[in-house]
């Protein structure tokens, strides 16, 4: 079984140009259309089993239209053979956190992704703890992207390691989660400051770029526990990281772990895939 714990899917009208934009912006190539059907395609190519698709806000203003298509896509794929599971998105900035965490609790939402850098705002502001906190309180999951953003390389990063440090004494959730390993080209900082800490770690745009060794030294000291398998598709395929995390001959109990059993145990989702 394989769960990709962190893609991207946009609504049809918006699609293309999103992915263009995107892909001018951070030199990337991507690997589908940026449509739902295009990640279900990269899905089935995969033989992956459940896709996670994080939306992102890059607007306060833009939290209900959001929220719309994050249901209609929980409402159509969520069950049968072409599984997507959107989170939905929070912006720093929004006005009533914590009635709007509350909302998307009550439609069964699983989590909320933030993304410092698009939201041009540092991962321990006052608005990104309020998040934690309302998370925390209505046990919701948040995944943030961590490190450098190949979009933004000439600016400051909004989530380095040493800032994550000072989010997490203030509030210690346990469904926090790190992407691009913890931190995004900063990975010998998150061995020094992050591996082992209460947290998780996705692999989203990872696996391609970091060095075997210090995947495993990250890993070892971290715990194969709070390691979950991520592409960041479209920006990767799943199939072709899907291959690079099996070349590193981690076991099949490590394996297993990494590809969906921490991930299943994180979504409080049974072994048939039942919420």
């Amino acid at each position: 079984m394989i769960i990709d714990f962190h893609t991207h899917v946009f609504p049809d009208k918006i699609a293309k140009s999103t992915i263009d934009a995107l892909a001018s912006k951070s030199h990337n190539i991507p690997y589908t259309d940026g449509t739902v059907e295009g990640m279900i395609l990269a899905r089935e190519r995969a033989n992956a089993d459940i896709c996670i698709t994080l939306p992102v806000l890059t607007k306060p203003t833009q939290f209900e239209s959001v929220t719309k298509f994050v249901a209609t896509i929980n409402e159509k794929f969520s069950s049968g053979d072409k599984k997507l599971i959107s989170f939905g998105g929070m912006h720093p900035k929004c006005e009533d956190i914590n009635g709007k965490m509350a909302y998307l609790k009550e439609l069964g939402i699983k989590g909320v992704k933030i993304h410092p850098d698009y939201q041009d705002t540092f991962i321990d502001d006052d608005g990104y703890i309020e998040i934690l906190q309302c998370a925390k309180k209505y046990d919701l999951i948040v995944v943030t992207h961590a490190g450098v953003d190949d979009g933004y390389i000439d600016q400051p990063v909004k989530c380095p390691p040493e800032r994550v440090l000072k989010v997490i004494e203030k509030v210690n959730h346990d469904k926090f989660v790190l992407a691009h390993y913890g931190g995004h080209k900063q990975w010998e900082q998150v061995f020094e400051l992050l591996a082992g800490k209460d947290l998780y770690f996705d692999t989203a745009y990872t696996l391609h770029e970091i060095n075997e060794n210090l995947f495993k030294d990250i890993l070892n000291k971290h715990g194969e526990d709070k390691v979950l398998f991520a592409t960041d598709c479209p920006w990767r395929d799943i199939k072709t990281d899907a291959e690079i995390l099996k070349s590193y001959n981690l076991g099949k109990e490590t394996e297993d772990k990494i590809f969906y059993k921490n991930a299943l145990k994180l979504l409080n989702m049974g072994v048939n895939n039942e919420l």
